[in-house]
C-alpha cells in the first residue's frame, strides 16, 4: 500500500475527532452516542474480507479506532 495516503488518513481523522469534539462540546450529540459511532466504524473494519494484507489493514484500523475510544488518541482534547 502506498504511504501517499497516510496525510490524508491523517488529515481525515483529526477533522473527524475535532468534528467529533465539537458535537460534544455542544452538546449536540452526548458521548455515549459518539462511542457507538465509533464501535460501529470499528466493528465495520473487524468484518471486512478480503486478502489477509487487506484485512490486516483493516484489522488496524479497527484497533486504532478503538484506541480513540479508550482515550488513547493522538489528538489533545481541551
Amino acid at each position: 500500500m502506498s504511504t501517499a495516503s497516510e496525510p490524508a488518513g491523517q488529515a481525515a481523522l483529526s477533522i473527524c475527532e475535532a468534528l467529533l469534539l465539537a458535537l460534544h462540546e455542544r452538546g449536540l450529540l452526548p458521548e455515549h452516542e459518539i462511542k457507538g459511532v465509533l464501535r460501529d466504524a470499528a466493528a465495520t473494519h473487524l468484518g471486512a474480507v478480503g486478502t489477509e494484507v487487506e484485512m490486516a489493514h483493516h484489522r488496524s484500523v479497527a484497533d486504532l479506532i478503538n484506541a480513540i475510544i479508550a482515550g488513547e488518541s493522538s489528538v489533545q482534547r481541551p
